[in-house]
């Protein structure tokens, strides 16, 4: 059976993957000298207040050493598929193809930019852990996960502009935007997923979701797709945005959850990020 391998971006936490079947290696969140490795020695409600007293987060990828442990311990005798978050949003991606060149069994490891993160990611494991436990071959698994990356639709709501243009992820100009003309601004995720582009700029969050769906409808997103909403202690903005979706897309799976330390991390406090994507075989 092919073993398959993510990291938290998935928002599973390593006990949660493993009651699955899946091997998951934690992101990290960075305060001063210390590192914490995300659902296990911070969750979201201590850096929210840590970040309330002062603290500036950063983030990291999985260490390389961690990563090519796993391979070498799955890799010995059977294929695996590693589903990394989006290149360009973080480095977890390059990361793994040096553990994977560098571990004992390299022709036996795919590293596979899933070229999202969050919803969509955990739906791709998802599909790919269902895919390894019926049998199906590596070749099969990894074109799903090419063709069904390729439907991907993202954006973000971001109140902090700070968080994301420390991270790097938008210009100092797009960091502007929102805080100085008090506007509602909406980022997209690019085709290639290494950077957020600015989508929208608004009065009102009505307007923002109405940007979205003009985007949704331009990439023909339907029912058959997997809708998420993730955010950062905003429930109120996901609550409302899930209303809408469902208002146009009854019979989607639309789904709500928090996000991580690491994202709130890169998108701040009350971010709220409304992301599709559908599986194809």
């Amino acid at each position: 059976m092919v073993q398959i391998l993510s990291d938290s971006s998935t928002l599973y936490s390593k006990s949660q993957a493993m009651n699955i079947g899946l091997e998951i290696t934690p992101l990290v969140v960075i305060i001063g000298k210390d590192n914490y490795r995300e659902f296990e020695t911070i969750d979201s409600d201590t850096l929210l207040c840590k970040i309330e007293n002062g603290a500036i987060p950063t983030s990291s990828q999985p260490p390389i050493g961690e990563k090519m442990d796993l391979y070498n311990q799955y890799g010995k005798d059977q294929d695996v598929i590693d589903i990394t978050m989006a290149a360009g949003l973080s480095g977890t991606y390059d990361s793994a193809l040096m553990a994977k060149e560098s571990c004992n069994y390299p022709d036996n490891i795919s590293v596979f930019n899933s070229k999202t993160l969050c919803g969509p990611h955990r739906v791709l494991v998802n599909e790919a852990l269902k895919m390894a436990k019926d049998g199906k071959t590596k070749e099969e698994i990894l074109y799903m996960l090419e063709e069904s990356a390729k439907t991907d639709v993202s954006f973000l709501i971001p109140f902090d502009f700070d968080f994301l243009q420390r991270g790097g992820r938008v210009s100092k100009t797009a960091a502007g935007l929102g805080g100085l003309l008090k506007l509602v601004v909406c980022m997209k995720k690019s085709d290639d997923g290494r950077c957020l582009e600015k989508h929208s700029v608004n009065r009102t969050l009505k307007k923002v979701v109405l940007s979205i769906f003009e985007e949704f409808d331009n990439r023909n997103v339907d029912d058959s797709y997997h809708i998420s909403i993730s955010h950062a202690f905003n429930e109120e903005t996901a609550s409302k945005v899930k209303k809408a979706l469902v208002e146009k897309y009854p019979n989607a799976t639309i789904e709500i959850f928090d996000l991580s330390p690491v994202f709130i991390t890169q998108g701040g406090p009350k971010c709220c990020a409304i992301q599709a994507i559908k599986i194809v075989k």
